[in-house]
């Protein structure tokens, strides 16, 4: 699902996260997943750039290799950075510190791919309930944070928002500069609680509440 466009000020509702359930369904929330339960995973990354970055390294070593090889099988002699490096692995023994540095490089990088390749990533991207089964979609957190700033906006009492969305978790900070302070706190739970309940998501993040007055200036 693309990220809604407008202004980062802007306090205009957005009821497109839950119209394809309004038009398709008749109205309401989704429905619970088919399965009773299934809990959908995160969308994978294509990890372009981490596997470009190391495509390119491995072809211009072994490009490097292959034609030092080449050359030495034509009798002309190797390049002056492989005789060192032959000669420096020769005579450096297993615990000299640029050997433990470099196996300790070598080893990180390593970890650090397994993990881009075991890891879904796009962290970012929530992922949605799936109403049906050859269907997924996914809702960014900048765009599930501005429908509940802009849901917590259409409160009575309410001044500002600030939402920081997170994966599992969804803190909103409100400033309320008239009605009590409870009746806000109120309002802004049940609004916002039906505003997560109905974007569909497939792990909804537990939602925190924050009402404050706004601070006297100077």
């Amino acid at each position: 699902m693309s990220e809604p466009q407008g202004s980062e000020g802007s306090t205009q509702r957005l009821p497109v996260i839950e119209k394809q359930f309004d038009d398709d369904l008749g109205g309401g929330a989704p429905p619970p997943p088919a399965d009773g339960g299934a809990r959908e995973g995160r969308f994978w990354s294509a990890r372009r750039v981490p596997a470009a970055v190391v495509a390119v390294l491995v072809l211009a070593v072994a490009g490097l290799f292959l034609y030092d090889i080449a050359a030495v099988r034509a009798d002309r002699p190797a390049m002056g950075w492989r005789r060192e490096l032959a000669r420096q692995l020769a005579e450096r023994p297993l615990d000299d510190i640029w050997v433990l540095v470099g196996a300790a490089v070598a080893a990180a990088l390593g970890l650090w791919l397994i993990g881009l390749a075991l890891t879904p990533g796009l962290r970012e991207v929530l992922p949605m309930r799936r109403p049906q089964p050859d269907v997924r979609a996914g809702l960014h957190r900048d765009a599930a944070a501005l429908v509940l700033r802009d849901r917590a906006m259409e409160v009575a009492g309410v001044q500002s928002v600030r939402v920081r969305m997170r994966r599992r978790r969804a803190d909103v900070f409100a400033l309320a500069h008239f009605r009590e302070l409870d009746d806000v706190q109120a309002d802004l739970d049940a609004t916002l609680g039906e505003a997560v309940s109905g974007m569909g998501l497939a792990r909804p993040p537990a939602l925190t509440v924050r009402v404050r007055r706004p601070g006297r200036k100077g």
